[in-house]
Protein backbone atom coordinates (compact mmCIF):
# COMPACT_ATOMS: atom_id res chain seq x y z
CA UNK A 1 0.00 0.00 0.00
CA UNK A 2 1.24 3.20 -1.04
CA UNK A 3 1.42 6.60 1.27
CA UNK A 4 -1.44 8.14 -0.71
CA UNK A 5 -3.54 4.98 -0.51
CA UNK A 6 -3.29 5.40 3.01
CA UNK A 7 -4.66 8.90 3.16
CA UNK A 8 -7.08 8.73 0.71
CA UNK A 9 -8.64 5.35 2.19
CA UNK A 10 -8.09 7.12 6.12
CA UNK A 11 -9.37 10.25 4.98
CA UNK A 12 -13.05 8.45 3.76
CA UNK A 13 -12.80 5.86 6.88
CA UNK A 14 -13.11 9.13 8.94
CA UNK A 15 -15.23 11.39 7.34
CA UNK A 16 -18.05 8.62 6.30
CA UNK A 17 -17.93 6.50 9.75
CA UNK A 18 -19.84 9.74 11.35
CA UNK A 19 -21.71 11.21 8.06
CA UNK A 20 -24.97 10.02 7.10
CA UNK A 21 -23.56 8.61 4.02
CA UNK A 22 -22.27 5.08 4.66
CA UNK A 23 -18.55 4.55 5.13
CA UNK A 24 -18.69 0.93 3.91
CA UNK A 25 -20.26 1.67 0.71
CA UNK A 26 -17.32 4.36 0.31
CA UNK A 27 -14.64 2.02 1.34
CA UNK A 28 -15.85 -0.81 -1.10
CA UNK A 29 -16.43 1.81 -4.10
CA UNK A 30 -12.90 4.06 -3.25
CA UNK A 31 -10.44 0.99 -4.41
CA UNK A 32 -13.18 -0.42 -6.84
CA UNK A 33 -12.99 3.17 -8.86
CA UNK A 34 -8.96 3.67 -8.51
CA UNK A 35 -8.16 -0.18 -9.20
CA UNK A 36 -6.55 -0.61 -5.55
CA UNK A 37 -5.73 -4.13 -4.21
CA UNK A 38 -7.88 -4.89 -1.02
CA UNK A 39 -5.76 -2.84 1.99
CA UNK A 40 -5.75 -5.44 3.74
CA UNK A 41 -7.10 -6.27 7.68
CA UNK A 42 -4.33 -4.74 9.68
CA UNK A 43 -5.21 -1.88 7.88
CA UNK A 44 -8.77 -2.04 8.29
CA UNK A 45 -8.06 -2.50 12.26
CA UNK A 46 -6.05 0.71 12.17
CA UNK A 47 -8.46 3.17 10.84
CA UNK A 48 -11.49 1.83 12.75
CA UNK A 49 -9.27 2.16 15.79
CA UNK A 50 -8.66 5.90 14.76
CA UNK A 51 -12.21 6.56 14.62
CA UNK A 52 -13.10 5.10 17.57
CA UNK A 53 -10.18 7.36 19.15
CA UNK A 54 -11.87 10.42 18.08
CA UNK A 55 -15.46 9.75 19.24
CA UNK A 56 -14.27 8.68 22.42
CA UNK A 57 -11.96 12.18 22.43
CA UNK A 58 -14.73 14.07 21.17
CA UNK A 59 -17.77 13.09 23.68
CA UNK A 60 -15.07 12.19 26.71
CA UNK A 61 -17.61 14.28 29.52
CA UNK A 62 -20.37 12.84 28.11
CA UNK A 63 -18.72 9.19 27.85
CA UNK A 64 -17.12 9.93 31.60
CA UNK A 65 -20.72 10.43 32.89
CA UNK A 66 -23.01 8.12 31.27
CA UNK A 67 -20.13 5.46 32.84
CA UNK A 68 -19.93 6.59 35.55
CA UNK A 69 -23.93 6.81 36.22
CA UNK A 70 -24.30 3.55 34.94
CA UNK A 71 -21.80 1.43 37.16
CA UNK A 72 -23.23 3.76 40.47
CA UNK A 73 -26.75 2.14 39.50
CA UNK A 74 -25.53 -1.10 39.55
CA UNK A 75 -24.47 -0.64 43.21
CA UNK A 76 -27.01 2.30 44.49
CA UNK A 77 -30.00 0.09 44.21
CA UNK A 78 -31.68 2.69 41.60
CA UNK A 79 -31.85 0.10 38.70
CA UNK A 80 -34.25 -1.81 40.93
CA UNK A 81 -36.43 1.36 41.81
CA UNK A 82 -36.96 2.83 38.27
CA UNK A 83 -36.88 2.15 35.07
CA UNK A 84 -36.19 4.02 31.80
CA UNK A 85 -39.72 2.87 30.49
CA UNK A 86 -40.93 5.26 33.19
CA UNK A 87 -39.18 8.21 32.00
CA UNK A 88 -41.95 11.06 31.13
CA UNK A 89 -44.82 9.46 33.03
CA UNK A 90 -46.85 9.90 36.22
CA UNK A 91 -48.50 13.44 35.05
CA UNK A 92 -45.37 14.98 33.18
CA UNK A 93 -44.92 15.26 29.32
CA UNK A 94 -44.52 11.85 27.97
CA UNK A 95 -41.28 13.37 26.25
CA UNK A 96 -40.04 15.40 29.19
CA UNK A 97 -37.93 12.75 30.94
CA UNK A 98 -39.36 14.81 34.28
CA UNK A 99 -40.74 13.24 37.30
CA UNK A 100 -41.62 10.30 39.32
CA UNK A 101 -43.73 7.11 39.03
CA UNK A 102 -45.92 6.70 41.52
CA UNK A 103 -43.44 7.61 44.23
CA UNK A 104 -40.57 5.53 42.78
CA UNK A 105 -37.18 7.09 42.43
CA UNK A 106 -36.07 7.16 38.65
CA UNK A 107 -32.75 6.63 37.32
CA UNK A 108 -30.57 9.78 36.72
CA UNK A 109 -30.77 10.99 33.15
CA UNK A 110 -27.16 9.97 32.50
CA UNK A 111 -27.84 6.37 34.10
CA UNK A 112 -30.77 5.96 31.65
CA UNK A 113 -29.02 6.50 28.90
CA UNK A 114 -26.20 4.23 30.03
CA UNK A 115 -28.53 1.19 29.72
CA UNK A 116 -29.99 2.51 26.90
CA UNK A 117 -26.64 2.45 24.96
CA UNK A 118 -25.88 -1.32 26.39
CA UNK A 119 -29.55 -2.17 25.33
CA UNK A 120 -29.30 -0.70 21.49
CA UNK A 121 -25.82 -2.58 21.09
CA UNK A 122 -27.02 -5.71 21.88
CA UNK A 123 -29.32 -6.13 18.08
CA UNK A 124 -26.15 -5.36 16.34
CA UNK A 125 -23.69 -7.59 18.18
CA UNK A 126 -26.01 -10.57 17.35
CA UNK A 127 -26.37 -9.35 13.83
CA UNK A 128 -23.46 -9.31 13.72
CA UNK A 129 -22.52 -12.43 14.45
CA UNK A 130 -25.51 -14.18 12.74
CA UNK A 131 -24.96 -12.31 9.20
CA UNK A 132 -20.86 -12.04 8.82
CA UNK A 133 -20.81 -14.19 6.08
CA UNK A 134 -23.94 -12.87 3.97
CA UNK A 135 -22.32 -9.43 4.17
CA UNK A 136 -18.66 -9.89 3.51
CA UNK A 137 -20.28 -11.60 0.32
CA UNK A 138 -23.55 -10.84 -0.98
CA UNK A 139 -24.15 -7.69 1.15
CA UNK A 140 -21.21 -6.11 -0.95
CA UNK A 141 -22.82 -5.99 -4.56
CA UNK A 142 -22.80 -2.78 -5.97
CA UNK A 143 -26.32 -2.95 -6.47
CA UNK A 144 -27.35 -3.75 -3.03
CA UNK A 145 -25.04 -0.42 -1.87
CA UNK A 146 -27.00 1.92 -4.77
CA UNK A 147 -30.48 -0.01 -3.19
CA UNK A 148 -29.58 0.87 -0.02
CA UNK A 149 -27.82 4.10 -0.36
CA UNK A 150 -31.45 5.36 -2.10
CA UNK A 151 -33.45 3.60 0.03
CA UNK A 152 -32.35 4.57 3.31
CA UNK A 153 -31.36 7.95 2.21
CA UNK A 154 -35.01 8.86 1.44
CA UNK A 155 -35.92 7.21 4.91
CA UNK A 156 -33.93 9.90 6.43
CA UNK A 157 -35.33 12.67 4.54
CA UNK A 158 -38.82 11.46 5.78
CA UNK A 159 -38.10 11.08 9.54
CA UNK A 160 -36.10 14.32 9.33
CA UNK A 161 -38.92 15.90 7.73
CA UNK A 162 -42.13 14.27 10.05
CA UNK A 163 -39.89 13.82 13.64
CA UNK A 164 -41.25 16.30 16.20
CA UNK A 165 -37.69 16.95 16.81
CA UNK A 166 -38.67 18.17 20.66
CA UNK A 167 -36.69 15.73 22.74
CA UNK A 168 -33.38 15.81 24.64
CA UNK A 169 -31.36 12.65 25.64
CA UNK A 170 -32.26 13.20 29.28
CA UNK A 171 -35.74 11.66 28.20
CA UNK A 172 -34.54 8.54 26.55
CA UNK A 173 -36.70 5.49 27.44
CA UNK A 174 -35.85 1.85 27.07
CA UNK A 175 -38.56 1.65 23.85
CA UNK A 176 -35.87 4.34 22.16
CA UNK A 177 -33.03 2.57 22.68
CA UNK A 178 -34.45 -0.79 21.79
CA UNK A 179 -35.85 1.08 18.59
CA UNK A 180 -32.65 3.08 17.99
CA UNK A 181 -30.82 -0.64 18.25
CA UNK A 182 -32.67 -3.11 16.06
CA UNK A 183 -32.45 0.36 13.36
CA UNK A 184 -28.65 -0.05 13.57
CA UNK A 185 -28.52 -3.89 13.26
CA UNK A 186 -29.57 -2.86 9.84
CA UNK A 187 -26.07 -0.84 9.29
CA UNK A 188 -24.46 -4.11 8.41
CA UNK A 189 -25.97 -3.88 5.10
CA UNK A 190 -23.12 -2.03 2.88
CA UNK A 191 -24.88 1.28 1.86
CA UNK A 192 -27.03 1.77 4.84
CA UNK A 193 -24.71 4.01 6.95
CA UNK A 194 -24.61 3.14 10.42
CA UNK A 195 -25.00 6.87 11.70
CA UNK A 196 -27.48 7.35 9.09
CA UNK A 197 -29.80 5.00 10.62
CA UNK A 198 -29.04 5.50 14.00
CA UNK A 199 -29.82 9.28 13.35
CA UNK A 200 -32.95 8.05 11.24
CA UNK A 201 -34.46 6.20 14.09
CA UNK A 202 -33.60 8.83 16.39
CA UNK A 203 -35.54 11.29 14.59
CA UNK A 204 -38.42 9.10 14.36
CA UNK A 205 -38.81 8.98 17.91
CA UNK A 206 -38.88 12.86 18.27
CA UNK A 207 -35.29 13.93 19.09
CA UNK A 208 -33.93 16.81 17.97
CA UNK A 209 -31.66 16.56 14.96
CA UNK A 210 -28.56 17.77 17.43
CA UNK A 211 -29.62 14.71 20.40
CA UNK A 212 -30.36 12.13 17.87
CA UNK A 213 -26.50 12.68 15.93
CA UNK A 214 -25.12 12.66 19.21
CA UNK A 215 -26.86 9.73 20.52
CA UNK A 216 -25.78 8.09 17.03
CA UNK A 217 -22.25 8.95 18.31
CA UNK A 218 -22.50 7.43 21.75
CA UNK A 219 -23.48 4.16 20.43
CA UNK A 220 -20.51 4.12 17.95
CA UNK A 221 -18.00 3.60 21.20
CA UNK A 222 -19.51 0.19 21.98
CA UNK A 223 -19.88 -0.99 18.56
CA UNK A 224 -16.37 0.33 17.69
CA UNK A 225 -14.87 -1.38 20.48
CA UNK A 226 -17.04 -4.81 19.35
CA UNK A 227 -15.50 -4.77 15.86
CA UNK A 228 -12.13 -3.43 16.81
CA UNK A 229 -11.59 -6.79 18.99
CA UNK A 230 -13.38 -9.07 16.38
CA UNK A 231 -11.41 -7.59 14.11
CA UNK A 232 -8.21 -7.75 16.18
CA UNK A 233 -9.41 -11.95 17.12
CA UNK A 234 -9.44 -12.45 13.01
CA UNK A 235 -6.05 -10.98 12.54
CA UNK A 236 -4.50 -13.04 14.80
CA UNK A 237 -6.12 -16.06 13.95
CA UNK A 238 -5.79 -15.88 9.96
CA UNK A 239 -1.84 -15.95 10.90
CA UNK A 240 -1.75 -12.22 8.84
CA UNK A 241 1.26 -10.79 7.52
CA UNK A 242 2.30 -7.33 9.93
CA UNK A 243 0.91 -4.44 7.14
CA UNK A 244 3.51 -1.80 6.20
CA UNK A 245 4.05 0.12 9.28
CA UNK A 246 4.05 3.70 7.57
CA UNK A 247 1.30 3.86 5.39
CA UNK A 248 -0.26 1.86 8.71
CA UNK A 249 -0.01 4.26 11.31
CA UNK A 250 -0.05 7.51 8.75
CA UNK A 251 -4.02 5.07 8.13
CA UNK A 252 -4.76 5.45 12.00
CA UNK A 253 -3.60 9.44 12.37
CA UNK A 254 -5.46 10.52 9.40
CA UNK A 255 -8.54 8.76 10.14
CA UNK A 256 -8.83 10.26 13.85
CA UNK A 257 -8.74 13.93 12.72
CA UNK A 258 -10.98 13.57 10.39
CA UNK A 259 -13.33 11.49 12.11
CA UNK A 260 -12.90 14.07 14.65
CA UNK A 261 -13.29 16.97 12.45
CA UNK A 262 -16.72 15.13 10.84
CA UNK A 263 -18.28 14.61 14.48
CA UNK A 264 -18.06 18.45 14.92
CA UNK A 265 -19.17 19.69 11.39
CA UNK A 266 -21.72 17.32 11.79
CA UNK A 267 -22.74 18.64 15.12
CA UNK A 268 -22.52 22.08 14.08
CA UNK A 269 -24.36 21.81 10.98
CA UNK A 270 -27.61 20.00 12.11
CA UNK A 271 -27.81 22.84 14.67
CA UNK A 272 -28.75 25.13 12.30
CA UNK A 273 -29.39 23.02 9.21
CA UNK A 274 -31.88 19.81 7.64
CA UNK A 275 -29.73 16.87 6.57
CA UNK A 276 -31.35 17.01 2.74
CA UNK A 277 -27.78 17.61 1.41
CA UNK A 278 -27.01 14.68 2.79
CA UNK A 279 -30.07 12.69 0.93
CA UNK A 280 -29.50 14.59 -2.03
CA UNK A 281 -25.65 12.92 -2.01
CA UNK A 282 -27.25 9.55 -0.91
CA UNK A 283 -29.69 9.47 -4.23
CA UNK A 284 -26.89 10.86 -6.69
CA UNK A 285 -24.50 8.25 -5.08
CA UNK A 286 -26.94 5.44 -5.70
CA UNK A 287 -27.98 6.64 -8.99
CA UNK A 288 -24.76 6.88 -10.04
CA UNK A 289 -23.48 3.30 -9.29
CA UNK A 290 -26.59 2.08 -11.21
CA UNK A 291 -25.98 3.94 -14.10
CA UNK A 292 -22.45 3.11 -14.32
CA UNK A 293 -23.45 -0.48 -13.50
CA UNK A 294 -25.88 -1.06 -16.45
CA UNK A 295 -23.89 1.17 -18.92
CA UNK A 296 -21.42 -1.83 -18.79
Amino acid sequence: MTYTQAVVLALVQGLTEFLPISSSAHLVLVPYLFGWPDQGLGFDVATNTGTLLAVIVYLRRELAAVTVAGLRSLTSGARGSGSPEDAGTGGADEHSGGGAVAGRPRLPPEARLAWGIVLATVPVAVAGLLARDWVASAGRDPRVIAATSIGFGLLLWWADRAGARRRELDSVRLSDAAFVGLAQALALIPGTSRSGITITAGLARGFTREEAARFSFLLYVPVGVLAAGLELWELAGEGAPMAAVGPTLVGFAVAAVAAYLAIGALLAWVRRQSLTVFVVYRVLLGLGILAALYAR
